[in-house]
């Protein structure tokens, strides 16, 4: 689940609209659109701002809610302004982003477009009073006049919107902060957001950068690289990194400039590419530069839709101008199709020695191993000790005169009655016809056996602890069902972890008890 950030772009616009001649009491806001109006957000709890991500579709949970995110290793909840206030359904484009604020814990909004970033003076700012607006106005905290183009723009109060509409959530994101600020005591303060940090380099004596945080390792060209059949060529090979398979991405060729061979000033830049290493080839590496918000610009836009400068989206200004440095974006330079081939033979590659690298005496203490289900497009997983058997089901489901309604009907199990529930309905996702795929899940819910029908079982997993974090607590029956998911981000997947024991209400269990006998 990749996504371009629109973050750095973003600080520029904010640097930009605090520059000279603004007033040190402006304030900046964060201009957008959804449905017909136009709202505004106080730049202090945006985080970034995001293409709308893929989600994963979280069952119980309220329909404002699109799914979760996988944002750099991190469950980001994604959630429709649009539904939120109302508003009629539209699918997102291009143009849509999704706005990560925080307040307590971060959330993803998503919203039609973004305008822009302005700084406005406080005569341009007025209070809510009778305003007749297509939204609660308790949920405004007051209105920008001719401000970005828009004779009214109303300033939208995320911190009330998340207590009222999203209690849950709030509740959810206080205890976490509280958490987080108890174990941060001990640490420095975070990095100062007026500065990006870079790490520079040279292809054909031309100056590049990348953010830091994309950069794992700078390492020498190797003596020896593996050629990826039927790769393109800038895609270079493979390198041997401490056992670990790197592919490697010419700029020169990938940017359509002359090759050249590698010397000894030529380095490897290894950054992350979803979940997965990759080395990009330059001449030279130079430093790792501190640049100002205010010396970045944004690509001329008729320059940024050509060729290899579209993935160069913003240029800094350095030692007054004279020293102009490219910065690139990892995520959209390996858009191009033929390098996304090549990763995917390197990570089958690599897949295939991490199986044999396994050894007897790993520690099983460190991993939960769960059975791993789907219900339309989305993987679940239980614990594996509680499925006491899988079977296939039945061409026919006896159905039980007065059963509750949440049963499907009785099979006979090896001369038992074994009441089967529908998952689907159980989990309120709409119902699907029956498949040979199809199996049913058998689980003891205090001392009944009691059957779940699932679209397929896919597997057996063990899965680290350390990849299984707290679910975002979306809805109170959500938060006791599935109260924590495994971010797989390596495998770009996300695991929602059942707990079987509340599969069934309390209130239930007596009348599948009954039926059972």
């Amino acid at each position: 689940m990749t996504q371009e950030t629109d973050a750095t772009g973003l600080a520029s616009e904010v640097s930009a609209a605090s520059g000279d001649g603004v007033e040190s009491d402006n304030r900046q806001f964060v201009i957008f659109v959804c449905g017909d109006e136009a709202f505004a957000v106080d730049m202090a709890p945006v985080q970034e701002i995001i293409r709308v991500p893929e989600t994963v579709r979280v069952p119980l949970a309220p329909a404002t809610l699109e799914g979760l995110a996988n944002l750099r290793g991190q469950v980001l909840p994604i959630i429709s302004l649009r539904r939120l206030f109302g508003f009629e359904e539209r699918t997102s484009d291009d143009s849509s982003r999704a706005l990560v604020i925080d307040q307590g814990q971060p959330l993803g909004f998503v919203v039609d477009r973004v305008n822009s970033v302005v700084a406005v003076e406080p005569s341009q700012i007025a209070e809510v009073g009778t305003l007749q607006a297509t939204v609660d106005t308790e949920l405004l905290s007051g209105l920008l006049k001719d401000v970005a183009g828009f004779p009214m723009v109303m300033v939208l109060d995320f911190a009330r919107l998340i207590g009222t509409e999203l209690a849950t959530i709030a509740a959810q994101g206080a205890a976490s902060a509280l958490s987080a600020s108890e174990d941060q005591a001990g640490d420095e303060e975070g990095a100062a957001t007026d500065e990006v940090q870079l790490v520079s380099f040279e292809v054909e004596e031309q100056e590049y950068g990348i953010p830091i945080e994309d950069v794992q390792e700078i390492v020498q060209f190797p003596e020896r690289i593996v050629h990826v059949p039927r790769s393109q060529s800038y895609v270079l090979g493979v390198m041997m990194l401490r056992s670990r398979l790197l592919p490697l991405v010419s700029l020169r060729s990938l940017f359509g400039l002359s090759p050249r061979e590698p010397d000894e000033h030529s380095r490897i830049v290894v950054i992350t590419l979803d979940a997965m290493a990759v080395g990009l080839v330059t001449d030279s590496v130079n430093e790792v530069l501190r640049v100002p918000l205010m010396a970045v610009d944004a690509m001329p836009e008729l320059l940024s839709r050509d060729g290899a400068l579209s993935e160069i989206p913003q240029i800094c200004r350095l030692d007054g101008g004279e020293r102009l440095v490219s910065i690139i974006a990892t995520a959209s330079l390996f858009q191009h199709s033929p390098i996304q081939e090549a990763l995917k033979s390197v990570q089958e590659m690599q897949d295939q020695e991490t199986a044999t690298e396994v050894t007897e005496d790993e520690d099983s203490d460190d991993e939960e191993q769960v059975v791993v289900f789907r219900l339309d497009k989305e993987e679940f997983g239980v614990p594996i000790e509680s499925v006491q058997e899988i079977v296939r089901v039945p061409d026919e489901l006896t159905h039980v005169p007065k059963a509750p309604s949440f049963v499907e009907g009785v099979i006979n199990l090896r001369g038992a009655v074994l009441p089967v529930i529908d998952q689907r309905r159980r989990l309120g996702l709409p119902d699907a016809e029956r498949s040979d795929r199809q199996r049913i899940m058998v689980f003891l819910l205090d001392g009944t056996r009691t059957g779940f029908i699932v679209d397929s079982v896919a597997e057996v997993l063990k899965i680290s602890k350390s990849a299984i974090e707290p679910a975002p607590a979306l809805s109170e029956e959500q938060s006791r069902l599935i109260a924590r998911v495994a971010n797989l981000e390596r495998d770009k997947r996300l695991i929602q972890l059942i707990e079987p024991s509340y599969l069934v209400a309390d209130e239930d269990r007596a009348r599948l008890a009954e039926l059972g006998d």
